[in-house]
């Protein structure tokens, strides 16, 4: 599933994220991709939660492609 609002972004963004609770869009109508907006109300698809243990620097699918939500697995470069 490609992110409806991503067309543009062809590689990972690299993200810093502190201790928390993070929802990746699986439904692929956010507008702020790769976070859940909420957009999927009434599609029956929920998003990943996720959790971060302390200050950890990322690389986040912004694509939607990636087989390891919410992590970049390169399927971008495949699409």
């Amino acid at each position: 599933m490609r992110f409806e609002h991503a067309a543009e972004l062809d590689k990972p963004v690299m993200v810093t994220l502190e201790k928390g609770t993070y929802y990746w869009c699986r439904c692929g109508k956010t507008s702020t991709p790769p976070y859940c907006d909420g957009s999927h109300e009434g599609t029956g698809v929920t998003p990943l939660e996720f959790e971060m243990d302390g200050e950890t620097e990322i690389a986040l699918c912004v694509c939607g492609l990636t087989g390891n939500p919410p992590y970049c697995d390169g399927s971008h470069v495949d699409y």
